[in-house]
């Protein structure tokens, strides 16, 4: 299941944020009269349209995989988290039917009709990523129900979806959707750019996602410090993971790298009293350490803390090319020009998914041994049943198959369209 969930979420989140660049984009060309913007809106429906089918289907496999293979799971707390499952499966549709409206509308409904079309698929991604995080993040924080004689009773679904985590994991994952998807789509812009095709299209085409990711960049890190210090009390396991703190206590140093082993941190790099103060706001703070668990109830401690490193590392890393971006157009209304500007662009579509994995490596490893945290073990809640092997194997081939169906399609439309096929704009002159 793991391999559904890594692909599943990157066209998850492109689901998310793509609609609203392409709404942006439609926006700008409605204001403005500048064609350029509607011949990418134009553009990139079709790769809206290409990204949902393959999310649709990835997806729908993702949903069976929950019911087959965590029976523990599903079975005893359906009735707890069937709410958000159920009204996520309303905003697909709600999705599907509009990005066919949009996908069609194109000169058969008015400028103004159509483009409202896009709202409900924005809303529709906005509000189906939170019902499915709410049924994450109430895995992480258990609540709305009551075990009675070792069974679950006193169902109450609002309070489970509305559980003390899902507000700070879900705008965690929205902004990191928008990040996703304004540096991926940014960097095909970007690598064009580079290549020479140095035309308003391919700077529109950057300049929009570019600016979507840029924003979220810094609210991403806020939000981060804050879901990483509420994991303090919610749980200190997962957080001393993250951090690396074999012992419990106060003034600890942050650690960079480094491997846990028999009790000990090996080969890392620590900066006095800047793990307390960043988890506290004192250097003197006091934090919880591996050594206050047993063994049995702690996490894959290395895989949790090189994923968070990689997550945080990464982030830094876009929010420095973020600020580098908002810095040039404060100064002079444009990028900035240099040649590694626009190489390091292309390379932070990558890197951002590359984080958004880490951070959900993080978060899932970051729970065990438990699936529902402090109450069943994942041990307890996967399925019993013999030639498991078989479906991960036939779902290795269809991922593999969707991968380069996706990547077919997109190459397709891209080459078509760089040919002058299909290219008009549809309301108004063609941009000159």
């Amino acid at each position: 299941m793991a391999i559904s969930l890594g692909f599943h979420i990157i066209f998850a989140a492109l689901g998310i944020g793509f609609p609203l660049i392409t709404l942006i984009a439609h926006w700008r060309g409605l204001r403005t009269g500048d064609m350029h913007y509607l011949e990418l809106a134009r553009r990139w429906s079709k790769t809206m349209a290409v990204l949902f089918a393959v999310g649709a289907v990835s997806g729908t496999i993702l949903s069976f995989e929950m019911g087959i293979l965590w029976p523990g799971l599903m079975g005893p707390f359906g009735d707890v988290i069937g709410l958000p499952f159920t009204l996520e499966a309303v905003s697909f549709f709600l999705e599907a039917i509009f990005i066919g409206i949009y996908l069609y509308g194109w000169k058969r409904l008015s400028a103004r009709l159509h483009f409202l079309s896009l709202f409900p698929i924005v809303l529709s991604g906005i509000a189906g990523s939170f019902f499915i995080l709410s049924a994450n993040a109430w895995m992480n924080n258990p609540a709305g129900f009551r075990f009675i004689d070792g069974e679950v009773s006193r169902v109450d679904p609002w309070a489970a979806m509305f559980n003390s985590g899902v507000w700070v994991q879900y705008v965690h994952m929205l902004l990191a959707a928008y990040m996703v998807s304004g540096f991926l789509v940014a960097g095909v812009y970007a690598w064009g750019w580079t290549q020479g095709r140095r035309d308003p299209h391919h700077y529109l085409g950057f300049m929009i996602p570019f600016t979507v990711a840029a924003l979220a960049s810094p609210i991403q890190i806020l939000v981060g410090d804050v879901a990483a210090r509420r994991l303090i009390e919610a749980q200190p396991a997962k957080f001393a993971a993250m951090e690396l703190i074999p012992e419990g206590g106060r003034s600890l140093p942050l650690t960079l790298g480094g491997i846990y082993r028999d009790g000990d941190v090996v080969g890392a790099i620590e900066i006095p009293g800047l793990a307390s103060f960043l988890g506290t706001r004192d250097f003197n703070g006091e934090l919880p350490g591996l050594d206050q668990f047993p063994d049995d109830e702690l996490p894959p401690v290395n895989i949790v803390h090189f994923s968070f490193q990689v997550m945080v590392g990464l982030g830094v890393l876009m929010l420095a090319l973020s600020a580098t971006f908002g810095i040039a157009w404060w100064r002079h209304r444009r990028p900035p020009q240099g040649r590694w500007f626009w190489r390091s662009a292309a390379l932070a579509g990558v890197a951002s998914v590359i984080a958004m994995e880490a951070g959900w490596i993080t978060t899932e490893v970051g729970r065990q041994p438990w699936i529902v945290y402090g109450l069943v073990r994942t041990a307890d809640a996967v399925t019993e049943a013999d030639g498991i092997i078989w479906s991960l194997i036939g779902t290795t081939i269809v991922y593999l198959g969707l991968t380069a169906g996706t990547v077919v399609s997109l190459r397709r439309i891209a080459v078509g369209l760089r040919r002058g096929r299909d290219v008009a704009t549809p309301y108004g002159p063609p941009p000159r």
